[in-house]
């Protein structure tokens, strides 16, 4: 007979599990392997959960260190907000969404802006129109594989289209690699896409903090500020997972983290798995954040199309909610992905403001850097798959040939975009998986 962490006897079908990592996915297979009666441990690096969309303190509410908003369509996290009591606290609306062209802001996001798009002939509005149509009807990206969203944007769309709007935005996203991003990506992006955004009031901290009550709750446990160094076979059977602090054995370890990182983790995974699955490009995540004692622009988000820009996306925040609920601050992101060896991944807030400031003042000529109350900096790894045409290929499975490890990240939720919603709906499918499937 074995016991857990907590010192309880385990029967033969309750399994010692670890989760590594206690962002969305982590969070919500926890809760789920912990309800249905399994002894969990969650592993964070972090102070605390959250992941991507965790917070920090701004005045009496959370803010994210990234940019967060949720469409009607993210059924899967929006399901889970209510089932922990959270949905009373959605704010829904229609904020502004628009594009910066040769230094002017033009509304874009809806088929009536498109058509008082001045950048693009009537013509090219029509066919960019008809093209959006489509994808957003469209229920099978399966139709895109092979292709090139930049190649087919061009095709159905006009090369004006595609010069104005789409190819700043996928070079800003993703660099040199820009015209190999895979089109069902694409699809994505526009077919899951609605027009009214919602928001966690308060912060979507929230979230992940009554996550982790009701984790505990059901029994399983939180381990903050804990790093992994190391993931190996059991003598005695299952997996050792080594820590900062500890060497735990567990029957099943899911890890969360991204298949790179899994794979420096787990020396015992086979060279083929590392081949087909350590794989390709991520972008880190870059935020810029600043507390203004007054509107920037008029707008919710500025897709920054002009060429010279040192980020490539403004979100004035408190366009969407109130600038009363942080205190009557105006808070404004100032987004970029960048290769994990960009020199702007390691400068600090000075630095980057210093090099910022000038160009907002290109989108508001009165803007000044006395404006400015408080600034915060943020960037994480991996935040960002480059998703090449050939990525479904290199899409790990659940399981790993490692017998008892799992993985479970945004590399496996593709065409979908980074998210939380499908990060919630991953870790809903790998825990019926789990539950389902006996020990090997």
């Amino acid at each position: 007979m074995t016991r857990g962490d907590d010192g309880c006897a385990l029967t033969p079908h309750r399994l010692r599990y670890a989760v590594l990592g206690a962002g969305a996915a982590g969070l919500t297979l926890a809760l789920r392997l912990a309800r249905a009666g399994q002894d969990v441990t969650v592993l964070e690096r972090e102070p605390m959960p959250g992941g991507l969309a965790a917070g920090f303190r701004v005045g009496d509410a959370w803010l994210e260190k990234f940019y967060h908003h949720l469409f009607q369509s993210d059924r899967a996290i929006l399901s889970l907000i209510e089932e922990l009591g959270l949905g009373g606290q959605m704010h829904w609306g229609t904020p502004e969404t628009r594009v910066l062209w040769q230094g002017e802001m033009h509304r874009l996001d809806s088929a009536l802006t498109l058509l008082r798009f001045p950048a693009l002939p009537l013509p090219d509005r029509l066919r960019m129109g008809a093209a959006l149509a489509y994808l957003k009807a469209s229920r099978n990206p399966a139709r895109l594989e092979g292709q090139m969203a930049a190649a087919w944007i061009s095709t159905w769309m006009g090369r004006r289209a595609a010069s104005v709007v789409w190819e700043p935005l996928l070079g800003a996203k993703f660099g040199t690699r820009a015209d190999q991003i895979a089109a069902p990506w694409f699809w994505a992006r526009v077919h899951d896409r609605t027009r009214a955004l919602g928001y966690l009031r308060g912060g979507f901290q929230q979230l992940y903090d009554r996550l982790a009550d009701e984790l505990r709750a059901a029994g399983g446990r939180l381990h903050c500020e804990t790093a992994v160094t190391g993931i190996c076979r059991a003598p005695e059977g299952g997996l050792r997972v080594e820590t900062d602090a500890a060497c735990t054995r567990y029957d099943r370890v899911v890890s969360c983290l991204p298949t790179r990182v899994t794979c420096r983790l787990a020396p015992e995974l086979p060279e083929a798995y590392r081949r087909r699955y350590d794989w390709g490009e991520a972008f880190g995540a870059h935020c810029l954040v600043l507390a203004l004692d007054r509107p920037l622009s008029g707008g919710y988000w500025l897709n920054v199309n002009d060429a010279g820009y040192p980020f490539m996306v403004v979100v004035e925040h408190t366009n969407f909610l109130p600038a009363a609920d942080y205190g009557g601050r105006h808070l404004l992101y100032l987004g970029n992905y960048r290769p994990m060896d960009d020199p702007l991944l390691q400068q600090d807030a000075e630095t980057v403001f210093a090099a910022f400031a000038p160009h907002l003042r290109r989108i508001n000529p009165a803007f000044d850097p006395t404006w400015v109350r408080e600034r915060w900096l943020f960037s994480a790894p991996y935040a960002q798959p480059v998703v090449t045409r050939d990525y479904r290929a290199h899409i790990p499975p659940f399981a790993t040939p490692l017998p008892g490890l799992y993985t479970a990240n945004m590399f496996q939720i593709y065409p979908h975009d980074r998210g939380q919603n499908y990060s919630v709906a991953l870790a809903e499918r790998l825990a019926r998986h789990l539950l389902a499937t006996p020990t090997r």
